[in-house]
């Protein structure tokens, strides 16, 4: 019984990375920039540099995003839909025909995940 039990866990943990390499479907519901790091602008001041953060919405979870570093990208527009896979603690998308990939710095479960149906 022990060995069914550690065959069937095992299993179970074996399948996870799998699923998270599929694409998945989602939409990008909001933009917002975030400080994420400082740069020296002369030996007597620091300037904060700004990154770009999205949420990005699925059926089930929603994902907080931000770009690794401060780069000169364009601006996803909001309601974009997008296809995307996770990575450990990445996740990469096409948009607009352009490829990207952010870091995953939160994720909740959506308000329909989190209401059991009757």
């Amino acid at each position: 019984m022990r060995k069914l039990s550690v065959l069937v866990a095992t299993l179970t943990l074996a399948a996870i990375p799998a699923a998270a390499k599929e694409p998945q479907p989602g939409t990008i519901v909001s933009e917002s920039s975030v400080a994420c790091g400082s740069q020296i602008k002369n030996k007597k001041e620091t300037a904060q540099v700004l990154c770009q953060e999205y949420v990005v919405k699925t059926e089930t979870t929603e994902y907080h995003v931000r770009q690794e570093k401060p780069a000169d990208k364009a601006l996803i527009p909001v309601n974009t839909s997008i296809e995307f896979t996770l990575d450990k603690d990445r996740m990469k998308f096409k948009a607009n025909g352009k490829k990207y990939e952010y870091l995953v710095v939160s994720e909740t479960a959506t308000v329909a995940a989190a209401t059991p149906k009757p």
